[in-house]
């Protein structure tokens, strides 16, 4: 959740809607696919869904290095929210592992 806030945060000046909306999806999905996986209720499903919040990790990185280079937001401020994600995804990879 602090992911998601920190972005919803950094683009809320931001203008271009489409892509704010695309980065605050992929952010929210992180999340979102935690819990629903949680929900669930069996390992296998849990599993399946936290390889979606991975990939969510993936996509929001991707949005943030783009915002970089367009210059969307500081590149410290986008390195240290990519970095963010980036660690997200190795705990969802050390959950995913204990699961299995």
């Amino acid at each position: 959740m602090e992911l998601t806030v920190l972005i919803y945060k950094a683009f809320e000046n931001s203008r271009d809607f489409s892509f704010n909306d695309q980065i605050q999806k992929a952010s929210v999905s992180i999340m979102n696919n935690i819990a629903e996986g949680f929900e669930r209720r069996t390992n296998k499903e849990f599993t399946q869904f936290l390889y979606f919040s991975k990939g969510s990790c993936g996509e929001t990185r991707s949005m943030l290095l783009l915002a970089i280079e367009l210059k969307k937001i500081e590149k410290d401020q986008g390195m240290k929210l990519a970095q963010l994600a980036e660690e997200i995804s190795k705990i969802l990879s050390g959950l995913i592992k204990s699961l299995k």
